[in-house]
């Protein structure tokens, strides 16, 4: 498959789960009635509305749509969070999950829970509301700042001390979140549980909006990052030959990575298997090249993960499913075969 018809076919995936999300649920909404519905929203505004249509303009606005636009955040988040840490770290099964973002944020989120009790109850509800989040998007960043700090020498960032130093701050981190979780009364207990599961249940515009930046800078930053992740694949002497500046590339894709994971997780829980999946599937489809993988990726991760909160919705009917046993379920089968396709060369 050639690169352009990869990367359009990642994007009908996307335009087609999207499509799903805003259209699936207890009162079903067809692609053209939703255009029809937008459509009479954008002529009339929502107070000129039918009845039929004003129910269903409050479906698309206030409930779906933020949910399919922090999914598609999200989705495109991991995944091309994924696919620029396999390309940093020239490792197949590394995701953002390797720089301390998940666990970072898992014990910011619990913490808030166990911890913050008091102070939220004196805060306004906008703001108590958007208090695990942000909690959370600082704790993966700190998580990742402290790694970076550790991994960092004389100026030049070390990949095997970042991998070792990741394994070891990761163990530390879950220690201290289970210890919390252990403190945790079960109303807490119940809500941390939740959240490391993943769901798209809280999804408002607000949260939508608070991870639309750092996604974007990612998004932006796609072709700086390509031609160095491309030189870097034949190592990191060659691509400072090439003229590469591999120590600021490392830096970019660190910070890069580690703000818009960190939106993701914060805004949709951790949600797992996303960063690896996604960029294999695309890598599989077009090459290794991140000209195209990069934004195949991001397309693709968008529509596994509005995928997966469909049908997070309609198993287990009226329920709604987390989303990380979706992804799971997907994903562990997913890894197990990768690793077992690359068994040779891992370990022959």
């Amino acid at each position: 498959m050639t690169k352009t018809a990869g990367v359009a076919l990642a994007a009908a995936f996307f335009v087609l789960a999207a499509a799903a999300s805003l259209g699936v649920g207890p009162v079903a909404i067809s692609p053209a009635r939703a255009l029809e519905v937008l459509g009479a929203v954008a002529r009339l505004g929502r107070a000129g509305l039918p009845p039929d249509m004003a129910r269903d303009a409050a479906i698309l606005i206030d409930v779906r749509g933020p949910r399919t636009a922090l999914g598609a955040l999200a989705g495109a988040a991991l995944a091309l969070g994924g696919a620029v840490m396999q390309g940093v770290f020239r490792n197949p099964l590394a995701d953002p999950g390797l720089v301390g973002v998940s666990g970072g944020a898992a014990l910011a989120a619990v913490a808030w829970i166990v911890l913050g009790e008091g102070l939220s109850a004196t805060l306004p509800p906008a703001l108590n509301a958007l208090a695990l989040p942000v909690a959370a998007f600082f704790g993966g960043l700190a998580a990742t700042a402290l790694l970076a700090r550790i991994a960092t020498r004389d100026g030049r960032t070390e990949i095997a001390v970042t991998l070792l130093a990741g394994v070891a701050l990761g163990a530390f981190v879950a220690a201290v979140t289970g210890l919390l979780v252990f403190l945790a009364r079960d109303d807490q207990l119940r809500t941390f549980l939740f959240w490391t599961l993943g769901s798209l249940g809280g999804a408002t515009w607000v949260k939508a909006a608070l991870a639309t930046p750092f996604v974007l800078a990612l998004v932006v930053a796609i072709p700086a990052l390509a031609r160095g992740l491309d030189a870097v694949a034949l190592g990191e002497r060659a691509a400072f030959h090439s003229g590469v500046d591999v120590e600021r590339l490392k830096r970019l894709a660190l910070l890069g990575v580690a703000a818009s994971s960190a939106a993701a997780v914060a805004g949709a829980g951790a949600i797992g298997f996303i960063g690896l999946a996604a960029p294999h599937l695309v890598r599989l489809a077009i090459g290794p090249s991140h000209h195209a993988l990069l934004p195949a990726a991001a397309l693709a991760g968008a529509g596994l993960l509005l995928a997966s909160d469909v049908a997070a919705r309609i198993v287990a009917q009226p329920a709604e499913m987390p989303i990380g046993v979706v992804t799971a379920a997907f994903g562990a089968p997913f890894f197990l075969w990768l690793l077992m396709r690359r068994r040779g060369k891992l370990f022959g």
